[in-house]
């Protein structure tokens, strides 16, 4: 029988992990940058999920993690694997027709769609008011970091917008299969893997759709970001973020993820020594402010 999920708030030890991870990928966005002039982005992905698949399946095989047992959960795993794809696709191949400022906007209104939808399928996980304020403050904070974008007037930017909106939707519905489906009675490694397998064939036919090739030798900085999103950010911090959406509140530990395109703009400077804005001060202070709401105790 399905165990119905759990709804615990976030203690020290799953808020340190989950801003360790926010973190974690910030730096991601960085290594698919080094890496896309020589290795395209959907070629990148499908080569990362092959990658990951198989470490992550030789890490299940060590541990005697189960991995083909009959438990209830393909149906459900496959669906997570499409949505999963499905996400990827939607933001390599949007980002050619909108910028990324109104990337960044339109693919974080899946935290307030996985609080939505929370709110039917785990009904202990139902945000209050003052957490209601707390994501829609952590939301401004976004804004005020990456600025208001103008109204679409090209029809193409429209498109990848709508692209980016599919890809918020696909990354919520990730997060609420794996939260109230058969996959939160089994490993994070299994769920992976069912997310993985069936993304490679997805992402590949999408790379050969789109005429995505590599024309050379990609360089070593391009391999070495390309093994840094394989082997830390997919195989082991994804397995993390699983573990902890069936362990804790999937609507509060979505609203960290707030912090995952600061952590990103902290890292372009760093690495690629992309400006700062003189509102990101801000934009960290209100975006932290809106998270101390949605997790303060009810």
């Amino acid at each position: 029988m399905l165990q119905p999920p759990k709804s615990r708030p976030l203690d020290a030890l799953a808020i340190a992990l989950v801003v360790a991870l926010c973190l974690t990928w910030g730096f991601n966005q960085v290594a698919v940058k080094l890496a896309i002039h020589d290795i395209p982005p959907l070629i990148q992905s499908t080569a990362r999920s092959v990658l990951a698949a198989v470490l992550v399946g030789a890490w299940a095989y060590f541990r005697g993690i189960p991995l083909f047992e009959r438990d209830g959960t393909l149906l459900s795993g496959l669906a997570a694997g499409a949505l999963f794809a499905l996400e990827f696709v939607l933001i390599y191949r949007g980002l050619l027709y909108t910028t990324a400022t109104r990337a960044v906007l339109f693919i974080y209104l899946a935290p307030f769609l996985v609080v939505i939808g929370t709110r039917w399928l785990v009904p202990g996980d139902r945000f209050t008011a003052s957490q209601w304020l707390g994501l829609v403050l952590s939301f401004v904070g976004i804004v005020i970091a990456f600025g208001v974008p103008a109204p679409a007037a090209d029809p193409h930017q429209m498109l990848g917008d709508i692209m980016m909106i599919g890809a918020a939707v696909g990354w919520a519905g990730t997060t609420l299969i794996i939260k109230a489906s058969a996959l939160n009675r089994v490993s994070a490694e299994k769920t992976l893997l069912y997310q993985l397998v069936v993304s490679v064939p997805i992402l590949g036919i999408g790379a050969l759709a789109f005429g995505e090739r590599i024309d050379a030798m990609p360089s070593a900085l391009a391999l070495g970001a390309l093994a840094y999103q394989a082997i830390w950010v997919v195989s082991v911090t994804y397995a993390v973020w699983f573990a902890l959406i069936v362990r804790y509140s999937a609507a509060r530990l979505s609203a960290f993820t707030f912090l995952t395109p600061l952590f990103g703009v902290a890292a372009g400077h760093l690495v690629l020594n992309e400006p700062l804005t003189p509102p990101f001060a801000l934009a960290v202070a209100v975006v932290t402010l809106g998270l101390v709401l949605v997790n303060r105790p009810r």
